[in-house]
């Protein structure tokens, strides 16, 4: 009997010291999975110099999920470097015209743009961080992490309908900002866990096009989108 207790008691010493020790210098995460990032829901101006400057119009971006990637390198049991990455982003950006100022811009009388798709645009938002891990002795390890982003956009390209109405060269310019984030792991083997993490990157990007040869416009869009992502890691 006093030997099954003194076998019991060390077992579980051993178990907890199993658990409590956690991530530990050296080790190596990598995750993949779902990432979607949700843009900020407010409109950006529409600056034509034609028409005087500001102007009623405005755009927005749409959300986008893609299969999103994270790599991990332990310092310690509790600091570690981040690097998240994915497949291009696609978004679609809509105009909005609430005063219906369009029909005088084009000259085509009724002419309603108002909610229509205006573009497409691909980005990568490559952001590295530093992240803290909790002293944790359970499986449930939670974590912070605040780092840099730089995006960058391409495949900037007008839908057919507003090419037809004399869009044209629409760039974006690349951004560099600030990344704050939540996260946690759940292991569920000495290798292999689930992770789960929302953070706010920080971009924004000036879009310059033109309407027909001689009217140009830009908008300064506030992108600054939450980034939502569920990944299975495994631990090298």
């Amino acid at each position: 009997m006093k030997k099954s207790l003194i076998t019991l008691a060390v077992l579980s010493t051993l178990s907890f010291g199993s658990l409590a020790a956690g991530y530990q210098a050296g080790d190596i995460l990598v995750r993949g999975g779902a990432t979607m990032v949700d843009p900020d829901s407010d409109k950006a101006g529409v600056y034509i110099e034609a028409l005087g400057g500001d102007t009623p119009l405005s755009v927005s971006v749409d959300d986008n999920t893609q299969l999103g990637l994270n790599f991990v390198y332990f310092f310690d049991s509790n600091w570690a470097v981040e690097l998240l990455a994915a497949t291009p982003f696609k978004h679609d950006v809509k105009i909005h015209d609430p005063q219906g100022i369009a029909e005088g811009v084009f000259g085509v009388p009724g002419l309603d743009v108002d909610g229509i798709t205006l573009g497409e645009v691909t980005h990568l938002p490559p952001t590295l961080s530093a992240i803290y891990y909790f002293d944790s002795a359970s499986k449930f390890k939670p974590y912070v992490g605040a780092g840099l982003n730089y995006t960058i956009f391409f495949d900037e390209e007008f839908k057919s309908a507003p090419k037809s109405l004399g869009f044209n060269d629409l760039e974006l310019d690349g951004s560099f900002g600030v990344s704050f984030q939540v996260g946690a792991d759940y292991e569920l083997d000495d290798n292999w866990h689930i992770n789960a993490s929302i953070r706010y990157i920080d971009i924004g990007t000036d879009a310059d096009f033109k309407i027909g040869e001689d009217i140009k416009g830009t908008a300064e869009v506030d992108v600054d989108p939450m980034v939502y992502s569920l990944m299975i890691g495994y631990k090298f």
